[in-house]
């Protein structure tokens, strides 16, 4: 559909919004793939619920298992305008934008090479994830990852045993890589953004 000229008041708002920006709306449907949201002095949308819509992953920080988890239809919320989205003609929004990144707290608080401990959440063919808390989860593999090394078999672990390990942070990546330190040495770290 060709929305500039079938929906010309749609366009005229989308057309002007910038990343960044901070859109209000009330939340109209939520479904299995994201949430739609009615925007504060948004036309209306000629086939979607709302104008806004946020995509499952930018609804939080934390791991969910459904956007219920996160809101409810009839909600107020507040979100970051990421971009416009041109085939639906949607506003694409961010909740968890305007929220801390745990991430980065928790990067700024953790010493390269710390050692921390943490409780095996689930073990996987490619290793084991660690929660470290604070909804901050890492990856000890089993195998050499860029020179770290790699975790004893799976057999070796059980989900819920509490672990030592040392930690590594790739922010630019949003990856948290463990190890185990053999030597009291590690030559790992946080990287910068």
């Amino acid at each position: 559909m060709d929305w500039q000229s079938e929906s010309p008041e749609l366009w005229a708002f989308l057309e002007p919004l910038h990343r960044g920006d901070i859109l209000s709306g009330t939340v109209a449907a939520i479904e299995r793939f994201g949430v739609f949201v009615v925007l504060d002095d948004g036309p209306g949308h000629p086939t979607l619920p709302g104008v806004g819509f946020i995509g499952i992953p930018e609804l939080s920080w934390r791991r969910i298992d459904a956007p219920i988890d996160v809101v409810r239809v009839g909600q107020r919320v507040s979100c970051e305008f990421l971009g416009s989205d041109t085939c639906n003609a949607e506003a694409r929004l961010s909740l968890k934008a305007l929220e801390p990144d745990p991430l980065q707290a928790f990067a700024d608080r953790t010493v390269v090479g710390q050692e921390l401990r943490g409780t095996v959440d689930k073990v996987l063919p490619i290793g084991i994830f660690v929660d470290l808390g604070d909804e901050v989860f890492g990856l000890f593999p089993f195998r050499e990852v860029d020179g770290r090394p790699a975790a004893s078999p799976a057999e070796d672990f059980e989900v819920g045993e509490e672990i030592a390990v040392v930690v590594e942070i790739e922010l630019p990546t949003r990856r948290v890589f463990l190890s185990r330190s053999e030597s009291g040495q590690y030559t790992g770290g946080v990287l910068p953004t």
